[in-house]
């Protein structure tokens, strides 16, 4: 039984804080639009994250670089005025915190405009972090595959194998907590590495592709439903194979996660 199945008002920070520590999976998943959203709060998805991702599935680029705060604005607006229940995360997009001064420019955006609950930025950018928590604005770190540093890493490739920078992560994970970020997601690391980081942490870690042992679980919702025209990623399941409806398809992924039978072995590296 989940602790929050039949509460009405919103999800908070502690509400999450206290799903990690009584070991209850938190599900999350993307969304762009409110009738997606609608959707994903009739299944009692828990965290919605309007992704940068938005990019690639809704825009049609290659990658994430292009996506504008304006752009991200736009769309947690959307996304903001069918939420009922969930924690809502918008992405601070590519270059758009260079500079703290920025950073809580464009994150007092996303929060003013677009009505998130929360920002969420990507690497260890604790100086970043730190003012904008003395703010007054949550913070989700992002640590792993960053898709926002994609020609840096030379393309989407599994981070962490090798020993120097699976310590580098966990020590990053440290920081980035201690820094006063509230959640923090991982994306394409080794799953033993991605347990050992949310074991070390006091703040809960959302996995994508990064194993079983995460404190929750986050899929693009496109992914999800299988419309991928491209390469699609191990770490993804066809949640609409089998079922009756997309939102059959959104509840059969919510009831996966929460009964910890998603991601297996083989959605893992």
């Amino acid at each position: 039984m989940t602790l929050y199945a039949d509460r009405q008002s919103r999800l908070t920070i502690s509400d999450l804080l206290t799903m990690k520590q009584t070991g209850e999976k938190i599900s999350c998943l993307t969304a762009y639009d409110a009738s997606f959203t609608a959707l994903l709060e009739q299944c009692g998805i828990e965290v919605i994250l309007v992704g940068d991702s938005l990019g690639m599935v809704i825009q049609g680029h290659d990658n994430t670089l292009p996506v504008s705060v304006e752009t991200m604005t736009y769309h947690c607006r959307c996304v903001s005025k069918a939420r009922q229940r969930a924690l809502l995360i918008g992405d601070l997009p590519f270059a758009s915190y260079a500079s703290v001064g920025q950073a809580l420019q464009n994150a007092a955006q996303l929060i003013q405009d677009g009505g998130v609950d929360m920002v969420k930025l990507e690497g260890n950018k604790t100086d970043i972090i730190a003012h904008l928590t003395s703010n007054g604005i949550p913070v989700c770190g992002h640590l792993g595959l960053l898709p926002q540093s994609v020609n840096l890493l030379g393309g989407y490739k599994v981070q962490g194998r090798d020993p120097k920078q699976a310590a580098r992560l966990l020590q990053d994970a440290h920081e980035i907590a201690a820094a006063g970020a509230s959640l923090l997601i991982l994306e394409c690391i080794p799953a033993e590495l991605a347990g050992k980081i949310s074991r070390a942490i006091n703040i809960p870690v959302i996995g994508i592709g990064a194993g079983i042992e995460c404190d929750g679980q986050v899929l693009v919702i496109y992914d999800l439903l299988n419309i991928n025209s491209g390469h699609r990623p191990r770490f993804c399941k066809n949640f609409l194979e089998g079922s009756h409806s997309i939102q059959d398809a959104i509840l059969a992924y919510h009831n996966a996660v929460k009964q910890r039978t998603f991601p297996g072995a083989e959605h893992s590296y």
